[in-house]
């Protein structure tokens, strides 16, 4: 599994934010759109009847060091795990042919990157656009995935090539 940007990239799948929780909440892309994944069963849309995809409130990542960084990961899992409180959420705003939606998904990390936040939200544009492809990311996670998240400055290299595809 990988994280590149706002998206969660395994062999099988790509989801926005963390891949589905242990109660089945998660947001999966495919080729042909978007599907919500809830307890009460899932919603899908696809891209050509969506007018925007935007995720909200994406916790950012702080200019502080790398270590500062790892260690709040750490204290911030344990104080979840320990008062019973999730990840961060984060809010999927669609616009579709009928009218507003929204869908709740969980971070993936306790921040997200600036530039990797923006050219995320850029990429689900172009899926919405129809000038990207969600199969170019799942190709790199059947490929690349096991190999775990890349170094940011390759992240974002990966990001800059799929807006571009």
């Amino acid at each position: 599994m990988a994280m590149v940007g706002l998206f969660w990239i395994t062999p099988d799948a790509v989801y926005v934010g963390s891949p589905p929780t242990a109660i089945g909440v998660g947001v999966r892309l495919t080729a042909d759109g978007l599907e919500a994944l809830d307890p009460d069963g899932s919603r899908t849309w696809t891209w050509q009847g969506l007018r925007s995809a935007v995720v909200e409130d994406v916790p950012t990542a702080t200019p502080a060091g790398r270590a500062a960084k790892l260690l709040g990961s750490v204290v911030s899992a344990a104080i979840e795990t320990f008062t019973g409180q999730g990840p961060p959420e984060m809010t999927l705003r669609l616009e579709t042919d009928h009218g507003p939606e929204q869908v709740t998904v969980y971070a993936a990390t306790a921040g997200y990157d600036a530039q990797e936040t923006a050219l995320s939200q850029d990429l689900l544009a172009r899926f919405v656009a129809g000038t990207a492809d969600a199969r170019v990311l799942e190709a790199w996670g059947r490929e690349h995935g096991p190999q775990g998240t890349p170094r940011p400055p390759a992240r974002e290299a990966l990001l800059r090539t799929w807006t571009q595809v």
